[in-house]
């Protein structure tokens, strides 16, 4: 089949793609494709549709700054208006002709002699580009655990990001594997109707009330009148969550008063005992990532839901036996076990300059130059990429500042007249001891546990260890002496093999 050309090739539809997406066409910029393996716009939004999926940051705050919203139903929006949000703004920003569904990327390979990108689409001819923009989604694909046996389990199974809505949970017996973000939302729903829900809990989360309220119409009357009055709003919001990042990141005493929040919150819901020690966590708040609920201890304390310790052995055709021999019989299991956050390009096969494959550059941990540009990938960009995650802020403010840091990157190409632009491995490697530096007095290392912002080595790969200021700051620049340019590669007849890249504006 013969390759298809464009000047930039965005890999995904969520959040960032949609982003990076829309920045490029407020530019003039027209040359480009989002190619979306789906058959639908969305990232984490289209994937996670669970009973009760809505945001657990305040929405506010949750969407583009370009882009308000003044009409939010929710101070937290549910799942369906997150989503209808971002198909708003895909065709307010006229971007959605440049969208190709089912089209899944199975690798791709940079190309010195021509200074390009070939993206291999399964069952599709290539699309060859200057510019790769991947931008996958860290809380789209799931992650497993490794479970003995779960091929013999004789009912229907799933995660809760591959939600089966036509398996009916009305009095079943149901097994949910986890206590995370996404089970603290649909543990409370299903457990309304199932005969019984066992919750399978390795350590208990910290969990604190969640401020949520309708929004009234006066107020979205008001937002929409006076959009200074929803910048105030996100700006509020913007504030409150720096607190809490402070505590995260350098003076873990100021959220101290929240741990006397999370435990009085169990204390009002929960009179057992036993079971208020069990879901009493052992470590620092925010070591973990922080959760909002209003109905979670009150469904723990439920006389139908069970909360199981000890860890699990092995799945059975019948249920689930867990490390002390004790089978706990189930009709469905529910994985709530996470995504795979710490591996953003999952199978995908990408080989950069000289044959290097990302996943040899990356055998000993995820490292990037600004958490955005690899060494040995020329202009290749990732978001979210490694330590551009957030454990106290939006990830939507996050993806923007690696939206601007790429748009500037691509402008300083047209300036200098250059085609290919790749961080330097010194530079990479300075910025990633800055990294590591920071993290050292993070909670995230110091608190006490082990969460999935870890690596296999222990590094937290996944989390900036600083404000969401510092972050924007530092995306800021791009400063030459940290790049490798390289000009346009001569054909025989001395001309650029490469076209001058159509002009960007930041």
């Amino acid at each position: 089949m013969t390759p298809t050309h464009t000047d930039v090739a965005i890999i995904g539809s969520g959040f960032a793609g949609l982003g990076m997406a829309i920045a490029l066409r407020r530019s003039g910029h027209h040359d480009f494709v989002v190619l979306e393996k789906a058959d639908g716009l969305g990232g984490t939004w289209r994937a996670n549709h669970y009973p009760g999926c809505a945001c657990d940051v305040p929405t506010p705050y949750y969407s583009f700054s370009f882009a308000p919203k003044p009409d939010w139903s929710r101070f937290y929006a549910p799942h369906d208006e997150i989503q209808a949000y971002m198909e708003d703004c895909c065709d307010r920003f006229g971007v959605r002709d440049h969208l190709r569904f089912g089209q899944e990327v199975t690798g791709m390979r940079w190309d010195d002699a021509t200074q390009r990108w070939t993206v291999d689409v399964a069952g599709e001819p290539a699309v060859v580009a200057r510019v790769v923009v991947n931008a996958p989604g860290g809380l789209s694909r799931p992650a497993y655990p490794d479970v003995e046996g779960l091929g013999d389990f004789a009912g229907p199974w799933f995660h809760s990001a591959r939600w089966d809505h036509d398996v009916d949970l009305r009095g079943a017996r149901v097994a949910v594997v986890g206590t995370g973000a996404s089970a603290i939302q649909f543990v409370p729903r299903i457990a309304k109707e199932a005969a019984h829900v066992d919750v399978f809990q390795r350590t208990p989360p910290w969990v604190l009330p969640k401020p949520d309220f309708p929004i009234p119409r006066v107020q979205q009357a008001l937002h929409r009148r006076l959009p200074v009055t929803q910048r105030a709003v996100r700006g509020l919001v913007w504030a409150t969550q720096e607190y809490a990042g402070l505590g995260n990141t350098r003076f873990q005493a100021l959220t101290r008063p929240l741990e006397s929040v999370g435990r009085a919150w169990i204390r009002r819901f929960v009179r057992d005992p036993a079971l208020a020690r069990q879901l009493t966590p052992d470590y620092r708040i925010g070591c973990k990532r922080l959760l909002l609920s209003n109905d979670w201890y009150a469904t723990l304390a439920r006389e139908n839901v069970a909360v199981v310790g000890g860890g699990i052995a092995r799945v059975t055709a019948r249920g689930v036996v867990t490390a002390d021999g004790v089978e706990h019989a189930a009709d469905v299991l529910v994985f709530g076990t996470g995504f795979a956050a710490t591996d953003p390009v999952g199978d995908l096969a990408v080989v950069g300059r000289d044959g290097l494959d990302l996943r040899t550059a990356w055998a000993d941990g995820m490292r990037a130059h600004k958490g955005t540009t690899i060494a040995g990938f020329p202009n290749f960009f990732l978001m979210p990429g490694p330590n551009t995650g957030t454990g106290h802020t939006s990830q939507v403010f996050m993806i923007e500042q690696q939206i601007a840091h790429t748009m500037l990157a691509l402008t300083r190409l047209r300036e200098r007249g250059d085609a290919v632009i790749e961080p330097r491995p010194e530079a990479q490697a300075t910025f990633n001891r800055w990294i590591d530096r920071r993290m050292e007095k993070t909670v995230w290392i110091r608190g006490g546990c082990s969460s999935w912002y870890l690596d296999e080595q222990g590094r937290n790969t996944t989390l900036w260890p600083a404000s969401s200021l510092r972050f924007r700051r530092t995306l800021g620049t791009v400063v030459d002496a940290d790049y490798r340019f390289d000009a346009p590669v001569p054909t025989p007849d001395g001309t650029p093999a490469v076209p001058a890249p159509t002009e960007v504006v930041a």
